[in-house]
């Protein structure tokens, strides 16, 4: 389905610029940033509407949103700039997710325009955040997938909280369950989920090509994030998959006969900080409110938007502390989910993550 829907940007030479998949069990939520006019972008999403197994796509460019990019980052970094380092990551409220000898990896989860302005300060290229310069009001979002709610609201007059629909029109549905799919369990044959970081090209249907090569094969892709890498001009794809280390091999193998892949590394076995990025939209009266914010204060998410009758909250965690919170918010009502899929990068100070996992806290 990933495959299907890069190829409809693609035959008509659209650039992806951002694309988050959340996966479950029986559904798939699209978020993609693309640029183009009006005009094109709607006989876009006519052609998105065309395929099977799409159930519903909404262009959000002009609504009401709340939006946010996550991005881990790896800095080099002497032992007499730390304190400035660490000076930085406070004031843009990120978070440190490894530290060794000479670099650090930070996690930070913000809006776009803010994601652009820490470009000058932690030394990327700020290229694929335009909008620092000049509002280009042709890049579109378009959601793919199923929504619970259709919004018709006022135009918002400013930062992260919007006004919503009024509670005589509001009906929860439990749209998307907890069932994320990835395999975790040891399985004697050696079946399991592998984490693939591939470093392609930046152009026009790049994406395709390489989805291409997953479905060709038939692999299923539980999660995929594409984004904008640390060099202008390239992007990486961050992908899971399952499979037998024999059979990954062998797709790596195939991946590096494409001519703009330049690197692909499966982390699967190697020490690795891995995050996603969730916006959770949760039904809440007066009532329940408070019992929703502290569940929320207990899994360190955080609340972006609040109305009389539904809460929005953030959180950025791996796939277990997802999967928790979601589970324990049900009760209530899950109205929308939003998932960025899997990012991670290797931890250059060897922490294995899950060893520490296996250690019990001491009472």
């Amino acid at each position: 389905m990933i495959n299907r829907i890069a190829g409809v940007f693609a035959r008509r030479g659209y650039n992806i610029e951002s694309l988050a998949v959340g996966l479950n069990k029986d559904k798939a939520l699209f978020t993609i940033v693309v640029s183009g006019t009006d005009k094109i972008l709607n006989q876009v999403v006519e052609q998105l509407n065309k395929l099977v197994n799409v159930i519903k796509v909404v262009d959000l460019t002009n609504e009401p949103q709340v939006e946010r990019e996550l991005m881990l980052i790896k800095v080099n970094v002497e032992r007499d700039k730390l304190p400035e380092i660490m000076g930085l990551v406070r004031i843009f409220k990120a978070e440190v997710v490894d530290l060794a000898d000479d670099t650090l990896t930070i996690e930070i989860a913000v809006r776009r325009q803010k994601m652009g302005e820490t470009a000058p300060f932690l030394g990327f290229s700020a290229a694929p955040y335009p909008d620092l310069e000049v509002t280009i009001p042709s890049t579109s979002r378009l959601s793919t997938g199923v929504d619970a709610i259709n919004q018709n609201s006022n135009e918002s007059s400013g930062g992260d909280v919007y006004p919503v629909e009024s509670y005589e029109s509001f009906s929860a549905n439990q749209i998307l369950d907890a069932h994320w799919g990835v395999i975790t369990d040891n399985d004697p044959t050696g079946f399991c989920s592998h984490t693939l970081s591939i470093l392609v090209n930046d152009f026009p249907g790049v994406l395709n090509v390489v989805t291409g090569v997953f479905s060709r094969r038939g692999y299923n892709i539980q999660s995929l994030a594409v984004g904008p890498a640390e060099k202008e001009g390239t992007s990486r794809i961050t992908t899971v998959v399952p499979g037998t280390d024999e059979s990954i091999a062998k797709l790596v193998h195939q991946l590096y006969k494409l001519i703009d892949v330049y690197e692909v590394h499966d982390f699967t076995h190697l020490p690795f900080a891995a995050r996603e990025l969730m916006i959770i939209k949760v039904a809440a009266n007066a009532a329940a409110r408070r019992d929703v914010l502290d569940i929320a204060q207990i899994f360190e998410a955080q609340r972006v938007d609040i109305s009389d009758h539904t809460i929005t909250l953030q959180l950025t965690a791996d796939i277990d502390k997802m999967v928790r919170l979601q589970k324990m918010l049900e009760q209530y009502g899950i109205c929308e989910v939003a998932r960025t899929g899997r990012v991670a990068l290797l931890r250059e100070s060897g922490v294995d993550s899950n060893y520490l996992r296996g250690f019990s806290l001491p009472v």
